[in-house]
């Protein structure tokens, strides 16, 4: 049985402004109904895998929990305090398993790739399986659809022995070399070659294997991961690993780590690319997204509320208002509640410049999106002032805020729908819809949605400061007092 590790961290900065630091790409609907994540567990379903083991950052982890509990596949989630690149994350992973008592074929995936043919994906994984179970490190490479500049590439060497299952054949070499990123010229020649495959950052080995060759060539990789194991915590499905132990772990990405030093040593064959030839898409431009969709006779892809005139090629996103394009060509737009992006499809690779304008200016909108998710719901700010602020707090049936208080603002809370369960200092009372209460400054108090629908409230906040920062939680049910 195969352990797929499920690799949930990233930014997405070149998806700004749908991805956003505290919500990026990959738990966003961008290619179906489902999120990025979602979907990288959902196409394991014609494999015989354990319940997935996911790695994120800790301001993540509820979204985790709550995306993987929907599609129930919540299993372990391992907590990196800081974000150390995917050798570390990955040693967490083969550390934990092994420290467990098992050694399984684990297989490591991106939770924000497209792939559209699942039944091969599970074909070539599921045939690549044995080669892992004997000790082999795969990789799996994809078979170029043209010159792309902005992937890394695997070189193949010698051919293995076929592998078949259902009496299709499956290719296998040895990895000659991994390269970095070429320029277009370089890339044209890799395409016209037959021997070069897109860099998919997709692998599958023992979890054994991966730790004997990081002890060879990273062994303060490690060294810092098993200190940082030594002292783990277990928050409800959460495992915390010991901060400090982490943070002093080297930054390292496990094709630098392990892959490319091992395939160098003389004679070694330990390295295995697999070709998979199955749609796939890392969604890393919104060209990408453009790519993937199906579009009008105009090349257009409309999503939400749009209306064009002699405009083409473009890929237009509405979340909130009517977006209307006249005479547009080869463009990017994409309009969210609190921000607006337009850019040439050719220059999408320069996003992530504007993001880090945003951040130098101090801005939170390369962080946060307008809308807030939190374990019990989520907020939406929809007006703020110098002395006031207005949102719309949606509670999920059976959870309940924070035990807290507040020491600059009051609140005034008006329910639109649901029954809200109220403390309020002393008191405890239910506050039905069209029912309002008032919470002083400096009292203590907590919301619940004690029913079985969500709770939707406006909250209107008043005072001299207005931060989110301006919180003293005094008991939490999500670990955060």
């Amino acid at each position: 049985m195969i352990t797929p590790v499920i690799m949930a961290g990233g930014s997405g900065s070149r998806l700004w402004p749908l991805s956003r630091k505290l919500m990026p790409k990959q738990f966003l609907k961008i290619a179906s109904e489902n999120s990025m994540i979602q979907e990288t567990v959902l196409r394991l379903s014609g494999l015989d895998v354990a319940t997935p083991l996911c790695i994120c950052n800790e301001e993540h982890r509820f979204i985790v929990a709550e995306q993987m509990q929907a599609i129930d596949a919540l299993g372990s989630i391992i907590l990196e305090p800081v974000g150390r690149n995917t050798a570390p994350a990955i040693a967490l992973a083969a550390l934990s398993e092994l420290n467990a008592g098992n050694d399984p074929v684990m297989l490591v995936l991106a939770a924000d790739h497209v792939i559209e043919n699942e039944a091969e994906f599970c074909r070539v994984v599921a045939s690549a399986e044995s080669l892992a179970a004997e000790g082999k490190l795969v990789t799996f490479g994809i078979v170029p659809t043209h010159a792309e500049t902005g992937y890394g590439y695997i070189r193949a060497g010698a051919q293995l022995e076929a592998r078949e299952l259902e009496s299709k054949p499956l290719d296998a070499f040895s990895v000659d070399s991994f390269v970095e990123k070429p320029d277009l010229v370089t890339a044209e020649g890799y395409l016209a070659s037959g021997e070069y495959y897109w860099n998919s950052g997709m692998f599958m080995f023992k979890a054994s294997r991966y730790i004997e060759e990081l002890e060879k060539y990273q062994p303060e990789i490690l060294k810092y991961c098993k200190a940082s194991l030594k002292h783990t915590s277990n928050d409800m499905d959460f495992i915390r690993v010991d901060a400090d132990a982490f943070a002093a772990c080297p930054d390292d990405s496990i094709d630098y780590a392990v892959m490319e030093p091992l395939c160098k040593a003389q004679g070694s064959d330990s390295v295995v690319v697999v070709p998979l030839d199955a749609a796939w898409n890392d969604i890393g431009s919104f060209s990408a997204i453009w790519d993937l969709k199906e579009k009008d006779d105009n090349g257009n892809v409309h999503q939400g509320d749009v209306l064009s005139h002699g405009s083409t090629n473009n890929l237009v996103i509405a979340e909130q208002k009517l977006v209307a394009t006249v005479g547009l060509d080869n463009c990017i737009v994409v309009e969210t509640k609190d921000a607006v992006l337009v850019v040439n499809k050719d220059n999408v690779q320069d996003v992530k410049k504007i993001v880090e304008q945003i951040k130098a200016l101090g801005r939170t909108e390369a962080n946060i999106h307008r809308q807030v998710y939190r374990p019990w719901g989520h907020y939406d700010s929809i007006d703020v002032g110098k002395r006031d602020q207005v949102k719309r707090i949606t509670v999920k049936p059976g959870e309940k805020l924070s035990i807290q208080m507040h020491h600059h603002r009051a609140e005034h809370w008006v329910v639109v729908s649901g029954t809200a369960k109220v403390t309020n200092g002393d008191d405890t009372f239910l506050v039905r819809e069209n029912e309002s209460t008032f919470i002083p400054i400096g009292t203590i108090h907590a919301l619940e949605n004690p029913g079985v629908l969500p709770l939707e409230l406006i909250e209107v906040q008043s005072g001299d400061y207005l931060g989110e920062d301006d919180i003293v939680r005094f008991e939490d049910r999500y670990g955060r007092a």
